[in-house]
């Protein structure tokens, strides 16, 4: 198994990044060939990496520090009125844990999802086998928490299990159900999830401040961004984050 000590990383050629137009992206990725289980994934996590299937990797821009890791402390989290709305909204769903698995009924949805919210993204055109890749591969203690009413399938989050938390790995829903803010609820239920289980954090990617799409992240607080490899809690001032030693 590796360890830390033995990973190979390499780094990508200058592209064009995914969310600030005028910047270019470079990305450190952990050697393919290396044999990643929880614990390891788990140091990664820690260190600002994420997983794309198979793959783990951190942006490395040059003169760039745009892409911070957040993570939610699940202790000390306190919904927000509209958040507390969200919970009440979503109350009528029933929440199942399933296995990490190719399934028809959530491809599809994923399909739907991808092409009425993200048709000029990364992801499109969506298939079968990019869904695949994407969601299935690589996991290692993972589920899917699927979200029904009355039996229909509205929207699936895809989770990660670590030793210090859980990681939101990506929430996909039915378009028509915009107004339930399900990508809020799976978010919600991550926190509560964590804090049943005994983990201290719920891990949520990356923040760009400049990126609008990710706003939605600074509504958990507290939270907390990983900067110069120090975990700091992000405090809010008229409305503009700064950073604060955690």
């Amino acid at each position: 198994m590796s360890s830390l000590k033995t990973l190979i990383f390499f780094a990508t050629p200058e592209h064009p990044c995914s969310y600030l137009t005028d910047r270019q992206a470079t990305t450190m990725f952990v050697d393919p060939r290396a044999e990643v289980d929880r614990n390891l994934y788990t140091q990664l996590t820690e260190l600002g990496f994420r997983r794309s299937g198979s793959h783990y990797y951190r942006p490395h821009c040059r003169g760039c520090n745009a892409c911070i890791p957040v993570r939610i402390p699940v202790a000390r989290f306190q919904p927000d009125r509209s958040q507390r709305r969200v919970r009440r909204d979503n109350r009528d769903l029933t929440l199942i844990q399933t296995p990490v698995r190719f399934d028809e009924e959530i491809y599809d949805l994923y399909e739907r999802y991808v092409v009425e919210r993200h048709h000029d993204g990364d992801m499109y055109p969506p298939s079968r086998e990019q869904f695949t890749s994407f969601l299935i591969e690589g996991s290692i203690d993972g589920f899917f928490l699927e979200m029904r009413r009355e039996g229909r399938l509205i929207a699936v989050a895809v989770v990660d299990v670590l030793d210090t938390g859980l990681s939101a790995i990506y929430t996909f829903f039915e378009p028509g159900e915009e107004k339930r803010s399900l990508g809020t609820f799976a978010i919600l239920w991550q926190v509560q999830e964590a804090h049943r289980r005994g983990l201290p954090h719920l891990y949520l990617g990356y923040w760009i401040r400049q990126c609008r799409k990710m706003n939605y992240k600074t509504r958990f607080r507290p939270l907390e961004q990983l900067v110069s490899g120090h975990w700091t809690e992000l405090v809010t001032s008229d409305g503009i984050l700064h950073n604060s030693p955690a």
